[in-house]
């Protein structure tokens, strides 16, 4: 019997973040919220938070996905850059990010 061995999925400027297949954004009327379901799990992102997913589609760098941020928030991309990426580097960790 062998083991496979899982190698980390590391964030860089040009990966470009999807969300995984069994990993999808719904609004709940009820909550009045957004929620990120994935198989047995449900997860309430905050504002900034969503809006970092909501660009996870694949086509945005991680480079271009701060710009974005930066230009939204009004913040400088040196400042958010590090929250930008330790934020997807521990979604990916939980399988719910592909890089």
């Amino acid at each position: 019997m062998t083991q496979e061995t899982r190698v980390r999925a590391i964030v860089s400027m040009q990966s470009q973040p999807v969300l995984k297949r069994h990993v999808r954004l719904q609004y709940d009327k009820v909550r009045e919220a957004w929620a990120l379901l994935s198989p047995e799990r449900v997860f309430w992102p905050n504002e900034v938070s969503l809006d970092i997913l909501r660009l996870c589609d694949g086509r945005h760098s991680v480079a271009q996905i701060i710009a974005l941020l930066g230009d939204l928030y009004g913040a400088d991309e040196a400042e958010i850059g590090e929250d930008v990426t330790s934020f997807l580097q521990e979604w990916s960790d939980k399988f719910l990010v592909t890089l």
